[in-house]
């Protein structure tokens, strides 16, 4: 692949295609049109496939062509996950270690019905580190296809938490490791580091932020 395409740049444009098709045949009722977009999620599949090495493209199609609903149900768009920033009072980060990839990151986890995502935040810090929190402020809402930490299309809603209480205590199936860690001693690699750190111990030190989001693009599937 050409160094000027990034695969993350390619994978983005395969899951674009795909939520195009997707969503246009959840909503057509033309036999015609149907055929079309069959045909642009084949494509997507191929690209995808190209991009990332982990699936077949058939069988990706056919994945993809699985899940294509009706109406509004059939509107694909992208999961989205709540995480949390927590200091102690060290002014140290709170940082689980993935057991799937062994990456380094805030506590995170998918939106639950039923919970707000404020709610979501506490309820994640404490299944995956046993650390007790309360939600100061919404810093951050971030792309994360965009910024790797999936593969596919996912917004992260990011939280300022306090700490209250609890034990460090890992997640027996979530996480190889948890832990608060100083800015200059952070474990390697901390996915995405670049992208929020420095907004995260501003937060930590008592730093008034707004909230925090990704910039558009101009075309918005490119990178930038």
């Amino acid at each position: 692949m050409d160094d000027a395409i990034a695969a993350s740049d390619v994978l983005r444009w395969a899951e674009t295609l795909s939520a195009i098709a997707r969503t246009g045949m959840g909503f057509t009722q033309s036999l015609y049109e149907r055929e079309r977009f069959e045909e642009v999620l084949k494509v997507a599949a191929d690209i995808r496939a190209a991009a990332v090495d982990e699936a077949e493209a058939e069988a990706l199609y056919e994945e993809w062509l699985s899940s294509v609903g009706e109406g509004v149900a059939g509107y694909v768009t992208p999961k989205v996950a709540v995480a949390a920033i927590v200091g102690n009072e060290r002014g140290e980060i709170l940082l689980t270690q993935r057991a799937d990839s062994g990456i380094w990151l805030y506590p995170v986890g998918w939106a639950d019905v039923g919970y707000s995502p404020s709610e979501i935040a506490v309820k994640e810090v404490y299944e995956e580190t046993g650390i007790e929190v309360e939600p100061v402020a919404l810093i951050s809402v971030l792309d994360g296809l965009r910024l790797g930490f999936a593969h596919i299309p996912m917004y992260s809603i990011l939280f300022h938490c306090r700490m209250i209480g609890g034990e460090l205590r890992g997640h027996p199936l979530e996480t190889r490791a948890v832990g608060f860690y100083a800015r200059d001693a952070l474990p390697q690699p901390v996915a995405g580091l670049h992208r929020w750190g420095e907004l995260a111990f501003r937060a930590i030190d008592g730093g008034s932020e707004s909230a925090d989001f990704d910039l558009p693009r101009t075309p918005p599937w490119r990178e930038g």
